[in-house]
């Protein structure tokens, strides 16, 4: 996470650790996987421009980490544990 600075909403944070179980520590080292893929988030067509980053964490987890650029800042909106889908599209674009 050399360079990049995260700006997570506390309570955003805390309410996906109860839904999905990861924190935003863990869903922040997704950005150092070199594998990562990033696009457009698809399901977002309001006012701020938003993306989806699919990555492996330090814990070796594959996580769908939801996330916009605010002021050189990236704002993590929401990440959870990738399906079996996602996990193949990742795989498939890492070979």
């Amino acid at each position: 996470m050399v360079g990049i600075a995260f700006e997570w909403d506390r309570r955003k944070d805390s309410a996906n650790r109860r839904k999905h179980g990861v924190g935003s520590t863990e869903a922040s080292t997704v950005f150092d996987d070199p594998l990562s893929i990033t696009i457009p988030d698809p399901d977002h067509d309001i006012d701020e421009e938003r993306c989806v980053i699919i990555g492996m964490t330090r814990k070796q987890n594959l996580l769908i980490v939801d996330h916009t650029v605010r002021e050189e800042r990236v704002r993590p909106i929401s990440a959870r544990p990738a399906t079996n889908h996602d996990r193949r599209n990742y795989e498939e674009t890492a070979s």
